[in-house]
């Protein structure tokens, strides 16, 4: 059975350490903690989880676009695990949007991120994965890189303008459904 775990939040140090290569995928602690991701992602109204926010620090990430509370608007994917990924090309367009952070809960900010890049990963089994990505499925997959690290989405805001509590968020940009 997989475990909900705990997210660490924004001044706990290990969200500013550098976050190691995994070294042998099939590891039973890493498979256990793919299992517990994936359970603590689907139970947070997350879109993404990396390893670190969770006080592990490996190259760890879930991708799990879909609708839920805090983002009614995601478009639907399976959620992906992604080992030690990588960026290897990107967009030269980068766009803004609103993010927020299981780590840093109660705050949104606009945050420039590239509007399409291509990425390589282990998956769970070792095999190499290829994939494309655009829009918001490409922003999470940046906003999980970034706890690599040791950055979170504040860091890449440009004005302080462009924070908001979680509760303006909802009121004036969220979409109305």
């Amino acid at each position: 059975m997989s475990e909900l775990l705990s997210i660490i939040e924004l001044g706990n140090p290990i969200l500013r350490h550098i976050a190691q290569p995994i070294l042998d995928v099939r590891d039973q602690k890493i498979q256990t903690l793919i299992d517990d991701l994936l359970w603590t992602v689907a139970r947070s109204q997350g879109v993404g989880i990396a390893a670190p926010q969770v006080a592990q620090s490996y190259q760890l990430m879930i991708v799990a676009s879909r609708p839920n509370l805090r983002y009614p608007t995601a478009p639907e994917m399976p959620p992906t695990p992604m080992i030690n990924p990588k960026i290897l090309a990107h967009s030269t367009e980068v766009v803004k949007g609103w993010e927020g952070c299981l780590s840093v809960p109660g705050v949104r900010g606009q945050v420039p991120r590239y509007q399409a890049i291509e990425v390589e990963y282990l998956d769970r089994a070792g095999k190499r994965q290829a994939l494309e990505m655009t829009d918001f499925v490409a922003r999470i997959f940046q906003h999980e890189f970034d706890h690599f690290n040791g950055l979170v989405f504040l860091d890449r805001v440009e004005n302080t303008q462009d924070l908001v509590t979680e509760k303006e968020y909802q009121q004036r940009y969220q979409p109305s459904e």
